[in-house]
């Protein structure tokens, strides 16, 4: 299968600036890989560094070694070394990313929330929007005042609009009932037929059965020293 995201040699260290400097190493060595149509799981317990990875695939988090590569238009890019501009570029053609909570200019209406990320297709918005649940009535309301689990379908569709060959989901399903697990689980099954790759932590366990095809087991570092 053709490989779409692989990194090589990730570290990751936060440095505590106001505790004297300390450093926290929470990456070391970080070598993985994902295909097209491929959901690759990270596991391991809570403050691992999964989340952390995560944001270091997308480039919100600098790497402090090593590279990220990202297949993006025929060549792999490497995020961790790329120009602001590069991962700009990457991010709106290759690379989606789905985090647990929305984060959004405020008073602005969800249709046009969803549509933006979308090249401005309201019609496709609308249509995610209501697969996932958002009746019409909330279409035209900003999403400040909704609901953990509406939020939380909003930032989904914003993710899927896109139609990214590469897919980073951060607890999809967290905050959703059943009946919205079921759908946004369907909407992971579709997208892998449809050849994206995707990197995910999901802690449902029958949600991470159904929809991954491999771990990469992160473990805490001071658990391996």
């Amino acid at each position: 299968m053709k490989q779409m995201l692989k990194t090589q040699g990730l570290d990751k260290v936060f440095t505590l600036h106001l505790r004297d400097g300390i450093r926290l190493p929470v990456l070391h060595h970080v070598d993985l890989e994902v295909s097209a149509g491929e959901c690759l799981a990270l596991a391991g317990p809570s403050g691992a560094g999964k989340s952390t990875l995560l944001r270091a695939l997308y480039g919100n988090y600098r790497a402090d070694a090593g590279r990220i590569l990202i297949n993006h238009d025929g060549a792999w890019v490497d995020i961790a070394a790329a120009l602001p501009r590069t991962v700009v570029q990457v991010r709106a053609k290759t690379l989606g990313y789905v985090s647990q909570f929305l984060r959004v200019v405020p008073r602005v209406p969800t249709i046009d929330i969803v549509a933006e990320a979308g090249g401005g297709d309201r019609d496709k918005a609308r249509d995610l929007l209501l697969k996932l649940n958002i009746p019409r009535r909330l279409h035209a309301l900003p999403p400040a005042t909704f609901s953990g689990g509406e939020q939380q379908r909003v930032n989904l569709a914003r993710g899927f609009i896109g139609g990214h060959p590469i897919l980073l989901l951060d607890e999809p399903t967290a905050s959703l009932d059943a009946e919205n697990r079921d759908i946004v689980v369907a909407m992971i099954q579709d997208a892998k037929a449809r050849g994206i790759a995707i990197v995910g932590i999901f802690h449902d366990l029958a949600v991470r059965g159904a929809i991954a095809d491999r771990l990469y087991h992160v473990a805490p570092l001071q658990d391996a020293a």
